[in-house]
């Protein structure tokens, strides 16, 4: 059975408190996804001090005060956080994944002993970053929002010049809105990156809802990334298009439920099916009261449940025979009653 990865993204819900990040690797952990993932970074080294907030950004906070650099400052997590979450997730058997948005997070990770490494969609055309994660040659999911197929291809092959096994990297669809509407999820173009790159393929979701996942994971995604949160209505850019644990939970069981539905390639009835295929199927009947050595035809025969007879498929071998006997109507004819 394919298995689908399943990220949980805390991202920055925690907003600044240890204690609510904890609480969020808990939720994840109840869900029963496999990681639960964090954001790296440290504001000086990702945005400049008057870079703007992003329009999602403004609306789901509520105010226009804050910039970019003062909202995300107030959002970092450090190295004894990082620490923390990570012994924390262990005590919960989930697995801790961070977002790593600058060079130097990119080392704290790596000696963090992070095992795989999530590249957001805004680094795909920042080629120190790719190369500083490519040299690790560690397993690498490669978001794509906001691309074209040239710029995934030149990210994929970036990292594989700087020394990442092409094997090791995966590639998220993705649409870079916060809450992405459905007109703009467009799930065909994962499609297209599995024919054009021939590498696994996922989706990082956006929208409101858990439909659009459940339906990535039906058309051949391997990995699924969603956010979420303690609660849709606290303060913070990223709560409004963020699960709640218990829709959260409800993904999971839903994809994991597909899982079990994929089967296998050959197309035959199941166990259940064939007990099933005597009582649904039809058998070949004698329509009206008939006498020994009457020729049959098909005015005489009625297709009728139970199909433990001779299958309708086989009339041919049935009609102009003659019956050995008297017949009465209804009965199933078999082998053997006509020559």
């Amino acid at each position: 059975m394919r298995k689908t990865l399943i990220i949980a993204e805390a991202g920055v819900n925690h907003n600044g408190s240890i204690e609510m990040a904890k609480q969020l690797i808990e939720a994840a952990a109840d869900a029963g996804v496999d990681y639960v993932k964090f954001q790296t970074f440290k504001t000086e080294k990702l945005v400049s001090v008057d870079a703007k907030q992003a329009e999602y950004q403004q609306k789901n906070i509520g105010k226009k005060g804050d910039s970019q650099f003062e909202m995300l400052k107030k959002l970092e997590l450090s190295i004894d956080d990082h620490h923390q979450l990570i012994a924390h997730c262990k005590l919960h058997s989930i697995k801790f994944l961070s977002t790593a948005f600058d060079l130097d997070s990119i080392d704290l990770l790596h000696n963090l002993g992070i095992d795989l490494f999530k590249i957001p969609s805004g680094e795909v055309t920042n080629l120190p970053y790719l190369k500083k994660i490519g040299s690790f040659n560690k397993k690498v999911i490669l978001s794509t929002g906001m691309c074209v197929m040239q710029e995934i291809n030149d990210a994929v092959n970036a990292l594989i010049n700087a020394g990442t096994e092409r094997s090791n990297i995966s590639v998220l669809h993705c649409t870079t809105d916060y809450p992405t509407a459905m007109v703009d999820v467009n799930l065909n173009a994962m499609l297209s990156m599995k024919e054009h790159l021939n590498l696994p393929i996922g989706y990082s979701d956006h929208t409101l809802g858990i439909e659009v996942p459940i339906a990535a994971v039906a058309m051949g995604a391997t990995i699924i990334e969603k956010h979420f949160t303690l609660d849709k209505t606290l303060p913070g850019p990223d709560h409004k298009a963020s699960l709640e644990p218990e829709e959260l939970k409800a993904m999971v069981i839903a994809i994991r439920n597909i899982e079990t539905a994929f089967g296998v390639r050959e197309k035959q009835p199941t166990k259940t099916e064939k007990k099933n295929m005597l009582v649904g199927r039809k058998s070949i009947h004698l329509s009206k009261d008939l006498q020994k050595g009457h020729i049959l035809s098909e005015g005489d025969l009625i297709m009728k449940r139970p199909g433990d007879g001779i299958s309708p498929m086989q009339m041919a071998t049935v009609v102009g025979k003659k019956l050995v006997k008297d017949f009465p109507v209804d009965y199933k004819i078999m082998e053997g009653d006509f020559n």
